[in-house]
């Protein structure tokens, strides 16, 4: 439940200063050259570790994107005043679309070395893949990509730049627009998304399924979008930036969503092992029972109570919600935990025995998360970091929780 006070918040100023753009882009563009050199580096010394060594980061800030523009969907289709200050730095994040396009292609390319099914002649010698081979084939999958990104690019594009135009016209009829696009941009975000993630992480053990798994890997994202938002926003406060216009009352309740993402990432998570165990069919077991094995179980345990538990106390309060040191704290640990949740999901299908960490994943994550925040730093530059010509935004500067 939520009112507005009826007094205007001390105005900030919604351009980025140049310095600091300038400070923020020569830092990203050495950890970008830094970063790439070094997972370059690491594919020609051994290319079998460097393939799920970048899927792991790939799909990591994928999910992210995803995350970013699912929300911003459903700000528009709820007609939510509290987001919109905020509203920008989420089309900034979904803006990422395109440039996720390009860090596919060394996926693409190591199709062979990540995907079983991808080598020729396997689909003849198993039966089971033998009635999986119309949809897990190279052609298929590599359709099914470019479909998924353009699906993904054009809702973006769409919703930023109707945004983003909006700025100058104050036309209310694009929020319409914007409202009317969302709800199938929705669905269509759901069934790809999920799609995406049976393609590049289910199938990697490709006799296993799941008809849960998309939305299990969508809770996460969506739970890791939040934190790497409000982890932002805690930068930019620091700095001077949007600390009149993003209060505690904001803070407040992107906590509340953290802490729902929390909850609701443990019940998608429990009803896939849960029902897997009631089952107890073969074909569905092999994917807990690797991780299980060895040092996976540990990890298995790790995410039981560091990505569920740990987070589900330090946010249940609402004063933890309302501090800005919890909550600085509670991203950087979200985040550390969706990335060993997407390690767990990836990296047991190539070492079974146990957890083996490499440098190469952290080159690639730096690689392609600096890649990333890149884009998003250089969007930041070319219109006002706030959505000014929403109707709304007066009222989310206002916007307060009781």
């Amino acid at each position: 439940m939520s009112k507005h006070h009826h007094h205007a918040a001390p105005q900030d100023s919604y351009e980025l200063p140049a310095a600091t753009w300038e400070k923020g882009r020569n830092i990203l563009l050495g950890v970008v050259v830094l970063g790439w050199v070094a997972a370059l580096a690491g594919y020609s010394i051994d290319h079998k570790q460097f393939f799920p060594s970048y899927l792991v980061a790939f799909f990591f800030g994928t999910g992210i994107a995803i995350g970013a523009a699912l929300f911003t969907m459903i700000q528009h289709l709820t007609g939510a005043a509290w987001s919109v200050p905020l509203r920008r730095l989420m089309e900034n994040i979904m803006m990422s679309m395109p440039v996720l396009a390009l860090l596919f292609l060394p996926v693409a390319f190591g199709l062979h070395e990540l995907y079983e099914w991808s080598h020729p002649g396997i689909m003849e010698t198993d039966a089971l893949l033998k009635k999986k081979e119309a949809y897990l084939n190279p052609t298929a999958f590599y359709i099914r990509a470019a479909i998924y990104f353009l699906i993904w690019s054009f809702w973006a594009w769409r919703l930023s730049s109707w945004s983003r135009a909006q700025d100058q016209s104050k036309d209310l009829n694009l929020t319409f627009k914007s409202e009317r696009i969302s709800a199938p941009g929705m669905l269509l975000f759901f069934l790809s998304a999920s799609l995406a993630s049976v393609d590049w992480v289910m199938s990697l053990q490709p006799h296993w399924y799941s008809t849960i798994f998309g939305v299990y890997c969508l809770a996460g994202g969506m739970w890791a979008f939040f934190a790497i938002l409000t982890f932002t926003l805690l930068r930019f406060r620091a700095n001077g930036i949007l600390a009149n216009s993003v209060t505690v009352e904001h803070y407040h309740d992107m906590g509340k969503w953290m802490f729902a993402l929390t909850v609701f990432w443990a019940y998608v998570a429990f009803s896939q092992y849960m029902l897997i165990w009631y089952a107890n069919l073969p074909e569905e077991t092999i994917f807990f029972k690797v991780r299980r094995t060895g040092s996976w179980e540990t990890v298995s345990g790790v995410l039981l109570l560091g990505h569920f538990a740990a987070t589900f106390l330090v946010l249940l309060a609402r004063a933890s919600k309302r501090s800005l040191n919890v909550l600085r704290f509670v991203t950087v640990w979200i985040l550390c935990m969706h990335y060993v949740d997407v390690y767990w999901l990836v990296m047991p299908n190539f070492a079974k025995a146990g957890v083996a960490p490499h440098w190469m994943d952290a080159a690639c994550f730096v690689a392609v998360m600096s890649t990333l925040a890149l884009g998003f730093w250089w969007r930041l530059k070319s219109a006002p970091i706030v959505a000014v010509g929403d109707p709304r935004l007066q009222k989310g500067l206002e916007f307060q929780n009781v």
